[in-house]
């Protein structure tokens, strides 16, 4: 059974960092691309970072480019989004994904499109 776990969300001040993690189970991780979307209420489901594999260039949306840092653990079968800076529009749920298709979706998660996990929380405000 194919299961990814966000954790690490929460309230945060503006200025402030939080480090996301997603543990996942029941799939050959090291054959899949990984990425975080996140989704505000009111506003589509958009990529924020995917990474291939260790090696290599991660992919960062604009607007979290300098902010925030995507990683993965092979043997931990774990991806990471370390966000700092936060500001109060990163404010959403953030979802991983397995592996990422697209660079926005109406609505996430979409079990039709990979492997999703249920989300965490991300609230920056003061």
């Amino acid at each position: 059974q194919v299961q990814l776990v966000e954790s690490g969300g929460g309230l945060v001040q503006p200025g402030g960092s939080l480090r996301l993690s997603c543990a996942t189970s029941g799939f050959t991780f090291t054959d899949y691309e990984l990425g975080w979307y996140r989704q505000a209420p009111g506003k589509e489901c958009e990529l924020v970072a995917r990474i291939i594999s260790i090696v290599g260039s991660p992919y960062y949306a604009d607007f979290v480019k300098g902010r925030f840092t995507i990683s993965r653990d092979n043997f931990e079968k774990t991806v990471y989004l370390q966000m700092n800076s936060l500001k109060p529009e990163d404010t959403a749920v953030y979802y991983c994904n397995a592996p990422p298709q697209r660079s926005s979706y109406d609505r996430c998660p979409r079990n039709e499109n990979g492997y999703w996990g249920r989300g965490t929380q991300v609230t920056v405000s003061a």
